[in-house]
């Protein structure tokens, strides 16, 4: 929304109905639940590669659980990032929006409530804790990212909290979640995907790193620069693809997960755009949303890979 103020008067580049609803598409930020739903999904894959069967039920419950705690986290950090100020030229934070944190404060409890609720159904369900447990270890996490006293995304742990979160604990409940099980194949994949979720909030504080260094944020973006953190990306993009060969090389993976390299494009795409425009934030803010598409995608062909051979009676690798 640009706003121009001349004298008394001021115009608006574009109607407040349309704008409003772009801001609100904004902080909704629909694309980015695709990080609670990849690990579930990549995590069945491999359970379903291993044990040929789907309790679709269980998968179902967990989709829904974790789209709700995200909600959660996404809702409480808008609050918690109210109350430093990093977040106060972020139109589209729905505190900002709403004028109300305490209603997105008791939104947020209720979408986690109502998330670990379905985890405890599938605990009920399989009259087994475990999952339980893996899940309230990820929401401490997600809690310290921004929560106070700790704040820890203040200190740049943030992609490291996230890393763990959503990659090997998510994969541990999905896959556990299906099997009673754990497994080192599954583990492996979760940190490709651990990766690039990481990713993604890496990418997020290209545009806001003045906002970020104004409120003492050290984001990694902070503490690099722009210039050596753009340098860094495709170091951390190509790792997906490397790691993916490696364990195909080793007899982890199945061959057709090299379906993976189906979305190298996309990490072509993000490590050119932030590379030519890492300092320009108008231009930048939008490289979270293509390190968003690398994420999906790439966790899609690793599924994709994990499922075809016993789906086509190809023979596949043991897994582990």
């Amino acid at each position: 929304m640009t706003i121009k103020a001349v004298g008394s008067q001021a115009s608006v580049s574009a109607p407040p109905t349309v704008v409003r609803k772009k801001l609100w598409l904004a902080a909704i930020k629909p694309p980015m639940y695709s990080v609670a739903i990849m690990p579930i999904v990549l995590g069945t894959a491999i359970a379903v590669a291993k044990t040929g069967t789907l309790q679709v039920g269980i998968f179902v419950i967990f989709v829904v659980a974790a789209i709700l705690i995200l909600a959660w986290e996404n809702l409480a950090n808008d609050v918690f990032d109210s109350e430093t100020g990093v977040d106060v030229n972020k139109h589209h934070s729905l505190v900002n929006l709403t004028a109300n944190k305490s209603l997105i404060f008791w939104l947020a409890n209720l979408c986690l409530a109502t998330g670990l609720f379905g985890i405890g159904a599938i605990a009920a369900i399989q009259h087994d804790l475990t999952v339980v447990g893996i899940i309230l270890v990820c929401c401490v996490l997600g809690y310290i990212y921004q929560g106070p006293p700790f704040r820890l995304s203040y200190q740049g742990w943030g992609e490291i909290l996230c890393f763990f979160a959503f990659g090997p604990l998510a994969f541990a409940a999905a896959y556990y979640s299906q099997t009673q099980t754990f497994s080192t194949t599954n583990f492996v994949a979760s940190v490709i995907v651990g990766v690039s979720t990481s990713l993604i909030l890496f990418c997020s504080h290209f545009h806001q790193e003045a906002d970020d260094a104004a409120v003492g944020k050290r984001s990694p973006i902070v503490r690099l620069g722009t210039k050596r953190a753009a340098q860094l990306l495709p170091w951390l993009s190509g790792s997906i693809f490397a790691l993916t060969a490696l364990c195909v090389g080793l007899g982890l993976f199945p061959i057709t997960t090299l379906l993976v390299f189906a979305s190298l494009p996309t990490a072509l795409k993000l490590c050119k755009h932030v590379g030519t425009h890492h300092n320009q934030p108008e231009k930048v803010s939008n490289c979270k949303f293509i390190a968003v598409a690398l994420h999906f995608w790439s966790g899609l062909f690793l599924s994709i890979g994990f499922v075809l051979p016993k789906l086509l009676g190809l023979g596949s690798v043991p897994l582990i």
